[in-house]
């Protein structure tokens, strides 16, 4: 989800809820996506790569150190008469143990609408690097941002409060009714390959696109690792076969030195971040010059990795 979303959504629901600290909660709801500043540090220590944007910060514990730090950050004094400077308004934010768990509800809000997006992140880490995802939304939304910045824009003009009210509730219908748009439309997704299922491909997972009834369909082959991949339109209802792939294809060598290569191919850092960011990796390992080219294919694609990436093992 966009910046403005993750600000707005927490600020609507204390607004209604009447709380005097909605701004506290508005800005817990984006303090986790300043992690962008870690990029640097990831850096120079690439074999910690989760110190990348909608990496280390986006997790229960971490998420609520982030905000205590970005809490404190805002409140000096110096800070917030900048702030009050730029924005032409009052910015009297306030840290107290109340306000900061209601920060850590902007950042739990913040973590469930990221969750909810394609690519994932990993909220029980440092419990386990593993990335969650509900695969609903696409990584961003056009459309969302664009209507939440309109109404950032309104809720900072000085117009009537009743006007307003009414946009905000316009704002969360609207987010509401293209969640349940895309929620039927991944199960009609799914239900529409339920007679493709053949043989050993037994599994399907359907994942997102910037077009809410365009879906990226996986049919897996989970005992003998393969993938058939198609693009389904639910307006249409057409198919479109994009490919199969192998989960290991080995050319050249044996196999058991193929393996080998690959465990030694795995231990390189930048393998390692390939695999993490990664839903589907599909391997060919070609013996060549005395040596192994390991190229790990992303086939879905993603938005924190390349497609794929080619290592070579002696």
């Amino acid at each position: 989800m966009d910046l403005f979303t993750h600000f707005l959504i927490p600020y609507i629901i204390l607004f209604f809820a009447g709380s005097k600290n909605k701004l506290e909660g508005a800005f817990g709801g984006i303090s986790i996506d300043f992690d962008v500043l870690l990029v640097f540090a990831g850096f120079l220590f690439p074999e910690i790569f989760i110190l990348t944007h909608r990496g280390i910060t986006h997790s229960f514990v971490f998420g609520f150190l982030s905000v205590l730090i970005f809490l404190y950050i805002l409140t000096r004094k110096q800070i917030q008469e900048f702030v009050g400077k730029i924005i032409k308004r009052d910015f009297n934010l306030k840290f107290t143990w109340k306000t900061v768990l209601l920060a850590y509800f902007g950042v739990i809000i913040h973590l469930f609408l990221d969750y909810s997006t394609t690519g994932g992140i990993p909220i029980l880490y440092p419990f386990t690097m593993e990335r969650f995802s509900a695969h609903l939304y696409y990584y961003i939304d056009g459309v969302t941002t664009l209507i939440s910045l309109t109404l950032l824009v309104i809720l900072y003009l000085k117009i009537n409060l009743k006007f307003k009210k009414i946009a905000m509730i316009i704002f969360v219908v609207m987010l509401i009714s293209s969640g349940a748009i895309r929620g039927y439309e991944k199960v009609n997704a799914f239900n529409a390959f339920e007679d493709d299922l053949e043989g050993d491909f037994s599994q399907i997972s359907t994942y997102p696109t910037p077009n809410m009834f365009v879906w990226d369909t996986v049919i897996i082959d989970p005992k003998n690792d393969r993938y058939r991949l198609y693009e389904y339109n639910g307006i249409t209802n057409e198919k479109l076969f994009q490919g199969t792939y192998e989960g290991l294809t080995i050319e050249n060598g044996s196999y058991s030195s193929a393996l080998s290569a690959i465990k030694k191919a795995n231990q390189i850092t930048e393998v390692q971040r390939f695999i993490w960011y990664t839903d589907y990796i599909c391997i060919n390992a070609n013996f060549e010059n005395n040596q192994w080219k390991i190229t790990y294919l992303n086939f879905l694609g993603g938005h924190y990795t390349k497609n794929n990436l080619t290592v070579y093992v002696n």
